[in-house]
């Protein structure tokens, strides 16, 4: 019986001491694993949401060493009634408005700060946007219409086999991709497991196996769809998107501080969601926007796209909110109003008239509850009419 004990005891010896060396091994991967797992966490989310560096694997975007665009304080203005309940509400951790080029307002809020590098989420998506329209200009790429397969031939018989370029664009790829954030098993969960696990994205991608629709017919959105358009861009350019997005729209723009890129396990930017800038670097790429892509006497992004890009060319159901190239259209929304969105209350708000632009970041964990879109368009409408 004591040799019995012996043996047990040595048997969970050694699994103990085997759990400390995978332990010891693997703790980069089991840390990033807990992190993803208490991201969204009440007590969290607003710490996480500036510090995504500090859970994730991540690549510098440098600012270069040009001048910093200077953004000028304009005159102050009073904000429409019910904002403070609204910033309050939907967890707001900055806002800023802009107009003409000037700082009408800022102000950071849940212990948040100018310097704080905040994650972008789906915002993330426009910039991305942005740079194709340049590789599309200069003909690194062909056509809209192209297959991705043709710049992606590593998802050649997968749910993108019939996929083009503009289907992606436009979230119309009928690709099944279960995208709840609040559903452990979804497939934007998995997704998020296989980056804090140092796995490659693409390999995810190219596992996608099922469709709803043909591609072109239905829109519906699908995140994956996104990093389809970094393969596109990869595989046309044979340069990362990191890299082409520091030279071409990054470095030229004149940001006060490096930002970064979120990475999966080889090092590719997790475009469709991965970008932190503080929010006046935000605010930069978006008063670029707002000038048609011109910044300091050059036309970083061309014109034609932007307002190609911004038009409701998705194959959206009638009532629902538009969708173009990345770029999210309000029902209802004039010429030249338009936004960029991201999860949990991430904005850049467009109203080209009206010279306004409103840029704000949140942890607003009720943000899909119904009306909470709408209602967040209406106070961007409020507080430009205000001005």
């Amino acid at each position: 019986m004591r040799a019995v004990l012996k043996w047990m005891l040595r048997i969970l010896l050694m699994l103990a001491l085997a759990a400390v060396v995978v332990g010891f091994w693997k703790r980069e991967e089991i840390q990033r694993l807990m992190a993803v797992n208490s991201l969204f966490s009440e007590e969290k989310i607003v710490h996480n949401f500036s510090n995504m560096d500090k859970a994730f694997l991540t690549v510098s975007l440098p600012r270069g060493n040009g001048p910093t665009w200077e953004l000028p304080y304009g005159p102050g203005f009073e904000l429409p009634e019910g904002t403070d309940n609204w910033i309050e509400d939907r967890a707001v951790t900055s806002l800023l408005v802009m107009q003409d080029g000037q700082i009408r307002f800022e102000e950071y809020y849940l212990g948040t700060g100018p310097d704080d590098r905040r994650i972008s989420w789906s915002v993330a998506k426009s910039y991305l946007s942005a740079l194709f329209g340049i590789l599309l200009t200069e003909g690194a790429i062909q056509s809209l219409d192209d297959p991705v397969v043709k710049y992606a031939p590593e998802l050649q018989g997968t749910a993108y086999h019939g996929a083009s370029i503009r289907n992606v664009l436009n979230m119309a790829s009928g690709v099944i991709f279960d995208e709840d954030y609040f559903d452990p098993k979804s497939d934007i969960n998995r997704m998020g497991r296989v980056i804090a696990l140092g796995g490659e994205l693409d390999d995810f991608t190219a596992s996608l196996q099922d469709s709803f629709a043909t591609p072109g017919e239905t829109w519906q959105y699908v995140s994956i769809d996104t990093h389809v358009i970094g393969m596109v861009i990869r595989g046309a350019t044979g340069r990362s998107v990191t890299e082409l997005l520091t030279e071409k729209i990054i470095q030229p723009l004149g940001l006060e501080y490096d930002g970064y890129y979120v990475t999966d396990g080889a090092g590719v930017a997790f475009v469709l969601g991965g970008l932190n800038f503080t929010t006046r670097d935000f605010a930069r790429f978006g008063q670029m926007i707002l000038q048609n892509g011109r910044h300091n006497g050059e036309q970083l992004v061309p014109a034609d796209w932007i307002a190609e890009s911004v038009l409701p060319s998705a194959p959206t159901a009638p009532g629902e909110i538009g969708y173009g190239y990345q770029w999210w259209i309000p029902l209802g929304a004039h010429e030249g109003e338009f936004l960029a969105r991201g999860v949990y209350g991430q904005y850049l708000y467009f109203d080209q008239p009206r010279g306004v632009l409103i840029v704000t970041t949140g942890a607003d964990r009720k943000f899909r509850d119904p009306g909470i879109n709408e209602a967040n368009i209406e106070m961007f409408r409020k507080i430009a009419q205000s001005l």
